[in-house]
């Protein structure tokens, strides 16, 4: 990263004042296509879906938070993990955690599963079971750290070493800690990806995706990928993603102290048997979160003491937390995993407790926070 602090790179990280109008947001450029001076002799740009200017601000942007050489934006989440997956091929494995997201393990299971694509889920909290995990097939060991929804924390350093050990890459879902609480890089993965759509966007109001590198040999597969398959984010989809990053800071800060009085708070309440939040002494994962993430995050879980029913009836009776799926946003938001955004996770060893119930923390009042989710329990 460079020497300049990381609000700073905030701000001005791959955006300059534009050179014709020195207008100091960074231009929407809606072309498709570019005119060149001779065949094959132009400016930079051809074709939008090859290269486009307004996401070429957002990589580079993006790319030195994380402290990557290279990055490359797309149209999501998933179509951003369907291009890291590609390095696989029919009878390559993968080491995955055994509480991912429900979207990455059905991209996993059901699509490149089809095609000969082996995984192994495990709880990446335990070295052990990951080394047994790992094989000569292993390619990729894909770590989500703090996993979705249960918050469990993965040494990266530790896992990178016995990825690389077997001749396996290590990639990192920064979704959750985003660069600013996390390096993976820096740690010792390979490669990074990134949901846009959460914290980064921070408004509910774009879908993206990302991957950072600074592998050469992964660079140029995903390059070639983003340009080959085409899935890209429209320029104003870039352009909403870096107006959101620019208050990333100042946003997850206050989120990240709104998420520790909650966890403590729902650590007291007779209807909550158990509270996942890295941030919390008892959490086994408590002292690695400590030493690689800079604050614990704005996710919280619990499960509630009645299981079910009680977390359908809390689930349905905040006011202020919303009840929908994604996260990372200025609104605070409550779902149900098991059966919104892991549904597709049902029957497999990654099922989620139905007792469990996954918070995003907003940016309201904390105080009217706090009240509001002890009216909900109160009905469970």
């Amino acid at each position: 990263m460079s020497e300049q602090g990381f609000e700073t790179l905030l701000i001005h990280a791959g955006q300059q004042p534009d050179k014709e109008t020195g207008a100091v947001v960074p231009p929407i450029h809606l072309a498709t296509t570019y005119a060149q001076e001779q065949v094959g002799r132009h400016k930079g740009y051809e074709y939008s879906r090859s290269g486009n200017p307004t996401r070429g601000v957002l990589e580079s942007a993006l790319s030195a938070l994380e402290g990557a050489s290279a990055g490359f934006a797309f149209a999501s989440g998933l179509a951003a993990e369907d291009a890291v997956l590609r390095f696989c091929r029919p009878g390559d494995r993968i080491v995955i955690p055994n509480d991912a997201y429900g979207g990455t393990y059905r991209l996993i299971a059901r699509v490149h599963g089809e095609y000969g694509i082996e995984f192994a889920p495990v709880d990446l909290s335990d070295l052990d079971a990951v080394a047994a995990a790992l094989e000569t097939r292993t390619r990729l060991v894909w770590a989500e750290t703090p996993t979705n929804p249960h918050l469990r924390i993965a040494d990266i350093g530790s896992l990178s070493r016995l990825a690389h050990e077997r001749g396996a890459r290590l990639v990192v879902d920064n979704t959750f800690a985003t660069p600013y609480l996390q390096r993976p890089l820096a740690l010792g993965a390979d490669v990074v990806v990134h949901s846009m759509t959460k914290y980064l966007g921070g408004h509910s109001d774009v879908v993206g995706g990302f991957v950072a590198t600074n592998d050469e040999e992964a660079a140029e597969r995903v390059g070639f990928l983003q340009n080959a398959a085409g899935a890209v984010p429209s320029p104003f989809d870039c352009y909403m993603v870096l107006r959101g990053m620019k208050t990333l800071a100042v946003r997850l800060d206050r989120q990240c102290a709104s998420a520790a009085s909650i966890a403590s708070f729902l650590a007291e309440q007779p209807a909550v048997s158990e509270v996942l939040y890295p941030g919390l002494d008892s959490h086994p994962g408590h002292e690695i979160a400590k030493a690689q993430m800079s604050q614990f995050g704005a996710m919280v879980s619990f499960i509630l003491a009645g299981g079910e029913a009680a977390a359908l009836r809390v689930a349905a009776a905040t006011k202020l937390f919303t009840l929908a799926e994604s996260l990372g946003a200025v609104e605070s938001l409550i779902e149900h995993p098991a059966r919104m955004t892991h549904l597709s996770v049902a029957g497999s060893a990654l099922e989620v407790d139905p007792g469990l119930i996954r918070l995003s923390v907003g940016l309201e009042t904390l105080d009217d926070l706090l009240a509001d989710l002890g009216a909900a329990l109160a009905k469970a």
